[in-house]
């Protein structure tokens, strides 16, 4: 009989948790960083850890310019070299000269442009 209710005795200490926080990611903050985020922690009501978590998951990071991305910004800055160029151009020969490469230029730059955002 002793034997039972033994068993039946809480074993005692922390009750264990729903959500087992296994993994730890150290962040290096610079005093006015940790000021900051501190006081956003304290505004809200809530630890300065699970701020950083809202944070994260909440966030939204941008990616990084991929290689064809700059491959096309570089062929945009070459053609307003180029635009520069006919500007100069214009003045030199008149603008019957300018007017007809200004037309071809303008059309590269549509049709690139056009090409960028249909991904």
């Amino acid at each position: 009989m002793e034997e039972r209710l033994n068993a039946a005795k809480s074993k005692g200490g922390r009750p264990v948790k729903k959500i087992k926080r296994e993994k730890i990611i150290m962040v290096r903050l610079s005093k006015t960083d940790h000021f900051i985020i501190e006081g956003k922690a304290n505004k809200a009501g809530i630890k300065i850890s699970d701020w950083f978590r809202q944070a994260a998951k909440a966030g939204k990071v941008s990616p990084r310019i991929s290689p064809e991305d700059l491959k096309v910004f570089r062929m945009l800055a070459g053609m307003a070299n180029n635009l520069n160029q006919l500007t100069k151009l214009s003045h030199e020969q008149g603008l019957l000269v300018f007017q007809k490469k200004c037309r071809e230029l303008m059309g590269k730059i549509h049709k690139l442009i056009n090409n960028y955002f249909e991904k």
